[in-house]
């Protein structure tokens, strides 16, 4: 059985697997270590017939996970090492194992969920918010680019809604990240034990049933006709534009807020986006980001936006080029490079078979609200 580690607690309870990443200090952000021994309890599931639901929950009070472990990886690009690199191959192939798993996976995404929060989550096939959940991908504003699959799920949202949230990192709340595919239903966040208990003993479509409610009302549906306007430009610069010229004051303070990110990191976030649109598989989207991350670890953005947010919390990062205007065609190109130590490679290990998705592990999700999908 597996055993996991002091930051991560394994345990089968009835019919459940349950994954408790568990750094509440840290908002359960993810090491590599934690990486792999969610990887291994998922091994050891797969094949165990009395495990038919592997359950994904945060501890502490404030979230499922906030991300990768930044510190670290600020650490390592300042030294020009490779550790970020393995972690982001370890991380990736899990994202993707998490969205075919032959069984359900359950994520019980309350709280803060970030970057790779987001990764470990809103591939399973059965993503639970409440009215708690801030779900993001806040990676402009440390001089990085959305990862994880982040810009396969952004960019299969309605509209233009994936672009404004990749672009910004604004944080989506229960009705928001199921309406842009990020989850698929809100259970209220007092009753996320009794849903647990009932997901050992229950399958998973039972379980949920008995606790799914509609969601506190989001925020984008009512934007969304500025918002597409805005962000269907062709570049961050006439996003920019046409967002101070709608005379709309939320889409006055969304150009403020993107003047204020990475301005290396909105291009390649924009081309990157764009590019995983032209994609068919989680796969191929995972190594597309593999390449843009191993780029942007070699930056001087992100080790200054990581200064500036999380080592000295000035809030004052200085962002190299400073302005939109300065960075080229030829600076954006460049994270689409092949890195060094090779390219991630998932979509020709996978073959065929990653594409079919999960079919095998899906439950049907009862919708409260007709944004809510069924399975992943």
């Amino acid at each position: 059985m597996p055993t996991g580690t002091s930051d991560v607690l394994l345990r089968t309870e009835g019919r459940a697997g349950i994954i408790t990443l568990n750094r509440p200090r840290a908002i359960n952000a993810l090491t590599h270590a934690m990486v792999r021994a969610v990887d291994g309890a998922l091994t050891d599931w797969e094949h165990d017939p009395a495990v038919t639901t592997v359950v994904i929950e945060g501890a502490g009070e404030r979230g499922l996970c906030a991300g990768g472990d930044i510190r670290a990886i600020h650490d390592d690009a300042r030294a020009g090492g490779s550790a970020s690199a393995a972690f982001w191959r370890d991380e990736y192939r899990l994202n993707a194992r998490i969205s075919r798993y032959p069984k359900p996976y359950v994520a019980l995404m309350d709280g803060i969920v970030m970057g790779g929060g987001v990764g470990v989550s809103a591939h399973g096939s059965v993503r639970i918010v409440t009215e708690r959940s801030r779900v993001a991908m806040p990676e402009t504003g440390i001089g990085f680019v959305p990862d994880v699959g982040g810009t396969h799920l952004l960019g299969r949202a309605p509209g233009e809604l994936g672009t404004h949230l990749a672009l910004t990192g604004a944080h989506a709340g229960a009705a928001d990240a199921i309406l842009t595919g990020l989850a698929d239903a809100c259970v209220p966040s007092a009753e996320l034990p009794a849903l647990a208990r009932d997901l050992t003993r229950l399958p998973a479509d039972e379980a949920l049933a008995r606790h799914v409610v509609a969601p506190p009302a989001g925020v984008l549906a009512e934007q969304r006709e500025w918002i597409d306007a805005c962000y269907s430009a062709p570049t961050v610069e006439e996003i920019v534009e046409r967002l101070f010229d709608t005379g709309v004051p939320a889409a006055k303070e969304t150009a403020e807020t993107l003047l204020g990110r990475s301005p290396a990191a909105l291009k390649a976030t924009l081309a990157t986006l764009r590019r995983s649109r032209a994609l068919t598989t989680l796969e191929e989207v995972l190594d597309l980001e593999y390449r843009v991350s191993c780029a942007a670890l070699s930056t001087p953005d992100l080790v200054e936006g990581i200064r500036a947010q999380v080592v000295d919390k000035d809030r004052d990062p200085h962002w190299t080029p400073a302005t939109l205007a300065e960075v080229t065609e030829a600076d954006v190109a460049r994270y689409f490079d092949a890195p060094a130590d090779g390219d991630l490679g998932l979509a020709a290990a996978s073959g065929a078979g990653a594409a079919a998705g999960t079919a095998a592990g899906s439950a049907t999700v009862p919708a409260a609200d007709p944004g809510a999908r069924a399975g992943a």
